[in-house]
Order: structure tokens, then C-alpha cells, then sequence
């Protein structure tokens, strides 16, 4: 999405993350890390008492809970996805 200012700003790991979460079928060994770093690179992340993080992205907003492993599950990529493309960084991935 070239008229997302943020987007142009996206460093090449966060892109390749981005690309990772867009990926069909989803990619595996996405680090919650760099998931991290892309979402307040994107949008706004606060870790709320509870140990979740809040991310507000745009109009949209989304809980997400920190992995038992340092690898997001497939439910988390979904999740993501879904926030990336209705925030409009579908198109970002192949920039």
C-alpha cells in the first residue's frame, strides 16, 4: 500500500515478517519478536497488566496473547493477517 506513509518507512526485516504473515499457506517459524517489532513499527503496542498485548492498527484493534514458544501459532497468523489486509498492508508485502 504505497499511500500508507508508515508503510514506506518498513524496514527489510519487517517487510519479510510481513511477508511471512501474508504468505499462502502460512508460513511456519514466525518469531513473536519480530511479529512485535513489525506491529509497533505499523501501529500502536501495549502490554496490558494481564500480559497481553493490545495492538491498534488504524480503526482496527486486536489482543494478542505472548506464544509459550518464541514461534506465533497458525490461529496468531490468521489473526494477523486478517488485521494487516483490513489496515490495507496486503499490498506492502510485494513492494
Amino acid at each position: 500500500m504505497s499511500d500508507t506513509p508508515k508503510a514506506m518507512h518498513l524496514s527489510n526485516h519487517h517487510r519479510e515478517t510481513l511477508r511471512s504473515i501474508l504468505r499462502h499457506p502460512s508460513g511456519h517459524n514466525i518469531e513473536w519478536k519480530a511479529v512485535l517489532s513489525l506491529l509497533s513499527a505499523v501501529g500502536s503496542v501495549d502490554e496490558t497488566s494481564e500480559g497481553r498485548f493490545r495492538v491498534v492498527l488504524g480503526d482496527e484493534e486486536q489482543v494478542f496473547t505472548r506464544p509459550r514458544h518464541k514461534d506465533i501459532d497458525v490461529q496468531t497468523v490468521v489473526d494477523l493477517r486478517r488485521l494487516l489486509t483490513d489496515a490495507g498492508f496486503a499490498n506492502t508485502a510485494t513492494d
